[in-house]
């Protein structure tokens, strides 16, 4: 066990855990932040994505150890009113369906959108690509974030 001081979606924690454990059980287990889901496990589904330092990252496999003090944003983080430009458009769009993979996609569309605000088609396609979605929503997906580059 060791202690880490954490900066949570703008906020300082404090949280005692084995430094090998995945960011996704700190969030979820720990600190109760269960708006970033267990997919896979390995890092190929993209449900687990959130942000480090404003860069799109998988948290099931990254150890609470490799955070340091990089800032920490979660789906809970990135609006707190929900009215994020990516959240509006996956509204207006209707983007989800069953919804289990909406916050991993919405992480990696703000991410992209932060890195670089007017992306074009394969921009998109590339940054997206790896955030499976059972429900085959990609369509939907893909004019949300066109949508939300140009509000």
């Amino acid at each position: 066990m060791a202690t880490f001081n954490l900066n949570i979606n703008g906020k300082q924690k404090e949280i005692d855990v084995d430094p090998s454990t995945p960011m996704l059980w700190v969030l979820r287990d720990h600190l109760n932040l269960v708006g970033t889901k267990y997919g896979c496990g390995i890092m190929q589904c993209g449900a687990c994505t959130i942000h480090l330092d404003d860069t799109a990252v998988r948290s099931c496999q990254l150890p609470v150890s490799a955070v340091g003090e990089q800032k920490v944003t979660t789906i809970e983080g990135l609006s707190e009113e929900g009215d994020h430009p990516v959240q509006k458009a996956w509204l207006e769009h209707d983007v989800p369906q069953c919804g289990y993979c909406q916050a991993g996609q919405i992480m990696t569309a703000a991410a992209l959108l932060k890195s670089s605000p007017n992306p074009t088609e394969e921009e998109i396609e590339e940054a997206m690509n790896g955030n499976i979605c059972r429900c085959g929503t990609y369509v939907r997906i893909k004019a949300a974030v066109k949508t939300a580059a140009n509000p």
